[in-house]
């Protein structure tokens, strides 16, 4: 049985018991001690939970930087590369090839160890001196200075502790990945598969040969396929690939590798970070500022590839074909060529275009033959010149087969060279048509008698069939003569791209086209076999030209530099006096120079002279001198004008005949023209 509990009774005491609420005198105090006490909670809080954890966080995540720096991927690198030479185990070209890379690594991880820690010496000691003045001196503003710059360094670089735990965590390897991002082997055989150029049971057979690595303003890898698939089997299908891969096919260039190394079945592939590698800026033409160029040895300055390398086209020994859309960059393009050979004084150029107009009014200048238009008349001025060219070429070939029988080790490749063209006084010969397609259409509207048939009754062959003949009977006959032909067309297709010319330019160029038909119809279906794709290039792609070199080193994707019309007039002066200096103006411009002084007005005339007088800071001037002082100021105009020549056209325009002018240039009192003569003739 439970024992009751005792009855609870109330305490006696003779205490009072103490008050609920103390009594103060200052009814303030409480409010104030509660305000320190919230500020002490936040200073500690403050203490313990920021300042002092983000230091040592800022001072690690420093301390993980200067380690990733000082290695800066480079033992990555040196592994892959070793990991590369042991891949390439049998092959000894391959293995020598990737130790060279291995060592240049080593090489420059070195170098790199050795300048990061001067410069964090360097660093060290600055503020360690810093520090050690402080507490030598006993300065208290420059140590609280110094604890505030170390304790504001560490608490900024931890300032965000989440992004610091993301860091920290480790990546979940069974976490889904982004099949588009290429990080190895792996993901480049798969996006094959999804581009269709191998299946999946072949993706054992495929591989790397070395590393992926980067490559300008990009990267590239060199892909062995399958045996038994032809790497022009996997070029057609860049399109695919860029597909697979979610980037734009500009950015893709997948090629055979012709390497030393290379087979049959191995391709390179590049694939630009951006999808316009080739940049939007144009690039002014190094022709700009030259003052010559020998064709001969350095050929034509183009332009530069996505990595930012030049390139020159060499055009001696063949002939070049160049298509595309219009106001893709055709007309800049061959300007650079004509550009280059205007600046060769004893190189002769002809030029012919179906269309008048601006482009090529310039060439005037220097060019021995120049025709522009397409009527029936000039269809035929222009093949009266291919035919004479055709002559001059076969002269040629017949002197250097008389030459390789007297002198064999003279021509020892059957071709003319520097030499012989110096001793024979005349240099390479470059012939520019320009709108093909105008051409051809207007030829194919006619009738010409050719000499095979001088005396058939019927009206002629087709004149377009002639024409196309007759060019490439030019190119053939003309390739070791040391002639060269660049030939233009706007329309790429069948009828305005023979294949009998097009056959036998051994060099082919074309901007962008509209289908892979196109690009066939200008760079010929093994370039494109090959994946040059001109019809895989952007809208915003102005001025980027695929170049199909004709050789072993197959086609280059590149932007060609920058000429303006007006820049381009100022070479073609420029070409025109260097040709009046070596005595090789001839033909056309020589002619056109004399007729562009007799269509000026006698008023040009005299203010043209007074304009060359005012320039000279003189008031009267010897003929020779003015005639000097005219060419200076007008080479269009007066280039090539005589004294005698000056002098008539003077006394035609109402300036009379020359005067005495007193002490001049030496002279005690020489013939000449007088300012205020010219100006009383220029009133009347």
């Amino acid at each position: 049985m439970a024992t009751p509990l005792p009855e609870q009774r109330h305490m006696l005491t003779l205490v009072p018991p103490p008050a609920s609420t103390p009594v103060f005198k200052d009814e303030e105090r409480p409010a104030r001690a509660e305000s320190v006490r919230t500020v002490a909670e936040h200073t500690n809080r403050i203490a313990s939970l920021i300042l002092l954890p983000h230091t040592f966080r800022g001072y690690r995540q420093l301390g993980r930087r200067w380690i990733d720096r000082y290695h800066d991927h480079y033992p990555q690198l040196i592994a892959d590369a070793d990991q590369a030479v042991r891949d390439a185990a049998g092959n000894i070209g391959q293995a020598a090839q990737f130790k060279k890379v291995a060592d240049g690594y080593r090489i420059e991880y070195r170098q790199h160890r050795k300048a990061f820690t001067t410069k964090t010496a360097a660093v060290s000691g600055a503020v360690a001196g810093g520090v050690g003045f402080g507490a030598v001196t006993g300065s208290l503003w420059i140590d609280l200075l110094a604890g505030l710059s170390a304790w504001g360094i560490g608490a900024f670089h931890g300032r965000d502790r989440k992004q610091d735990d993301a860091e920290e965590l480790p990546q979940d390897p069974a976490a889904p990945r982004d099949p588009v991002q290429i990080r190895g082997e792996a993901d480049l055989v798969t996006a094959l598969i999804k581009a269709g150029i191998i299946t999946e049971a072949q993706r054992e057979e495929t591989h790397v040969v070395g590393i992926i690595q980067p490559a300008g303003p990009g990267w590239t890898a060199t892909i062995e396929l399958p045996r038994g698939m032809k790497a022009s089997a996997a070029t057609t299908r860049a399109e695919e690939l860029a597909s697979s891969m979610r980037v734009k096919k500009s950015q893709i260039e997948m090629r055979a590798d012709t390497s030393e190394d290379g087979h049959e079945g191995q391709v390179v592939l590049w694939v630009a970070n951006e999808a316009n590698p080739y940049g939007t800026k144009p690039v002014p033409s190094p022709l700009l500022t030259a003052d010559r160029l020998d064709f001969w040895k350095y050929g034509v300055p183009l332009g530069t590839d996505a990595r930012g390398g030049r390139h020159v086209l060499e055009l001696v020994w063949c002939s070049i074909l160049l298509g595309g859309l219009p106001d893709y960059g055709k007309s800049f393009l061959a300007r650079l060529v004509a550009a280059a050979a205007a600046l060769d004084p004893y190189m002769t150029v002809h030029v012919a275009t179906g269309k008048a107009g601006p482009d090529w009014a310039a060439t005037k200048q220097f060019a021995h033959s120049y025709v522009a238009g397409n009527t029936p008349a000039k269809i035929l001025a222009f093949l009266d010149l291919l035919n004479e060219l055709i002559a001059d070429m076969q002269g040629i070939g017949e002197r250097l087969e008389q030459l390789s029988e007297e002198h064999p080790e003279r021509c020892p490749e059957g071709k003319i060279t520097p030499e012989l063209a110096q001793e024979w006084k005349r240099g390479l010969t470059l012939l520019v048509v320009d709108e093909l397609q105008e051409l051809l259409d207007a030829a194919a509207m006619m009738k010409i008698k050719t000499d095979d048939d001088p005396e058939s009754k019927d009206r002629g062959r087709n004149g377009k069939e002639v024409l196309v003949e007759t060019m490439a009977r030019f190119v053939r006959v003309s390739r070791y003569a040391g002639g060269m032909g660049l030939f233009i067309t706007q329309r790429p297709d069948a009828t305005s791209v023979p294949t009998m010319l097009r056959d036998v330019c051994r060099k082919r160029a074309s901007f962008r086209v509209k289908g892979a038909s196109s690009s066939r119809m200008v760079l010929g279906d093994d370039a494109v076999a090959a994946g040059a794709a001109p019809h895989m290039l952007l809208d915003s792609q102005k001025g980027v030209v695929v170049l199909d070199q004709g050789g072993e080193e197959g086609h280059v994707t590149l932007r060609t530099d920058f000429m303006t019309i007006p820049e381009f007039r100022e070479i073609c002066l420029r070409g025109r006096q260097l040709r009046i200096v070596s005595g090789t103006l001839t033909g056309f411009a020589a002619e056109y120079g004399k007729t562009g002084l007799a269509a000026s007005t006698h008023k040009e005339l005299l203010a043209d002279c007074l304009s060359a007088l005012d320039g000279d800071g003189v008031d009267r001037a010897r003929t020779k001198r003015l005639l000097e002082l005219l060419i200076a100021c007008r080479p269009d105009r007066y280039q090539g004008l005589g004294e005698p020549d000056l002098q008539a056209r003077l006394r035609d325009a109402g300036a009379g005949v020359t005067r005495k002018l007193g002490p001049l240039d030496g002279m005690a009192n020489p013939n000449g023209y007088t300012r205020e003569q010219l100006t009383e003739a220029l009133k009347k």
